[in-house]
Formats: C-alpha cells, sequence, structure tokens
C-alpha cells in the first residue's frame, strides 16, 4: 500500500483509513464484479471492515459517481466505470484531498511567499511529482492482475 506524508505546522500525516478502505471498497467491487450489485455486508465481511464505516465512505463515492447505488433486497453497489478508468490516485484524492507533501505546494492553500527564493522546495515538489506518477499511473484494473496473480483468486 502506498503512503504519502504531508507535513503542516510540523504535523506528519499518513493517508487515512478512510482513503485506504476506499481504495480497498473499490478494488473489492473490481473483483467482484458479476453485474450485479455487491453488498456493503459482503465487502465488509470480506475487508473485516465496520459496514458502518464503509456506509461513510461509500456515500463519498457514489456522491462523486464512482459507484451507483441499487436499491432492493438485491441491491448493492456497482462500479460505473470499467477498473481500467479509476486511478489509485482519483480514489485517494477524493477521500484524501491533496497528497502534496508540504503546504506551500497544495494548489488549495495557493503557495508560500517564500518559494521564489526557496530551494527546498524543489526536493517537495520532486516528491510530489514521484508520488503523483505512481498514483496517478495504477489503475483497479492494474490493481486487480496484481492481486490475482499473487493468489489465484479473488480475496483481498
Amino acid at each position: 500500500m502506498l503512503y504519502g506524508v504531508q507535513v503542516y505546522g510540523g504535523m506528519k500525516m499518513r493517508i487515512s483509513t478512510k482513503g485506504r478502505y476506499a481504495l480497498r471498497m473499490m478494488l473489492d467491487l473490481a473483483l467482484h464484479d458479476t453485474g450485479t450489485p455487491v453488498r456493503i455486508k459482503e465487502i465488509a465481511a470480506r475487508q473485516e471492515i465496520s459496514d458502518k464505516y464503509l456506509e461513510q465512505i461509500v456515500a463519498v463515492l457514489n456522491k462523486a459517481g464512482y459507484v451507483r447505488s441499487v436499491r432492493g433486497p438485491q441491491g448493492g453497489y456497482l462500479l460505473t466505470r470499467p477498473a481500467e478508468e479509476y486511478t489509485v490516485g482519483m480514489i485517494l484524492r477524493l477521500t484524501e484531498g491533496s497528497l502534496a507533501p508540504v503546504e506551500c505546494l497544495d494548489s488549495e492553500v495557493g503557495g508560500c511567499e517564500k518559494s521564489d527564493d526557496c530551494v527546498t522546495v524543489l526536493v517537495y515538489r520532486k516528491m510530489n511529482e514521484a508520488v503523483n506518477d505512481v498514483i496517478d499511473h495504477i489503475t483497479l484494473a492494474d490493481l486487480m492482475g496484481w492481486k490475482l496473480q499473487k493468489d489465484g483468486d479473488y480475496s483481498i
């Protein structure tokens, strides 16, 4: 699993359980895509995650259009696109926000007054580019392939 480190005000942060579980949930949906909806309780059992917590996460994924809800006794969730169209970066940014290693690179913050004279920002830019290059080029389909190659089955 990829862990990004953010440093804001001297505080280190890693990708939260929300981001990690969202990625696991999306991968589970992709691996169990038979055309019929997958229930939260099934994902929760396979992933050993609270179904209440997954319900909160799926609400974010649903609102963003990454999954769609099917109501009723046979209801559950389906991916809205093929697994090849979801990147790890898309999912993590949706649930985590910026993954920039320092606040001055966060587009939402708008930079820093010292950035023109700061040499160390070059290091942070390279770190940010490297992380983004990795997470923006790995898809759910890639993760599925790696999982199936590793285990030869559908449990994750």
